[in-house]
């Protein structure tokens, strides 16, 4: 009888992403978990596809949504919109 390791076979049948940042700048950017991570430098810039690769992972859409370096989604954040803002005489 044979015995099969089923670690191996989990681990084989499931994605594994390096979260490893790609800031190679000093001070470094913010992480991807930090709350300020879109402050984080652009490696990738491409406006006509509505994205950017930031160096700390994070994908950042034009429309303010996040995809992070583990897997998770940021919703659509944008600022309120022009009819909330005041304007000075």
């Amino acid at each position: 009888m044979s015995t099969v390791d089923n670690r191996s076979s989990r681990t084989a049948n499931q994605p594994q992403r390096k979260t490893t940042s790609m800031c190679q700048h000093q001070p470094q950017c913010p992480s991807a978990d930090s709350a300020d991570r879109e402050a984080a430098h652009p490696v990738a810039y491409h406006p006509e596809q509505g994205w950017s690769l930031l160096c700390n992972g994070v994908l950042l859409f034009e429309d303010t949504g996040e995809l992070l370096p583990d897997g998770r989604i940021i919703a659509p954040h944008r600022p309120l919109g022009t009819e909330n803002i005041a304007t000075a005489a």
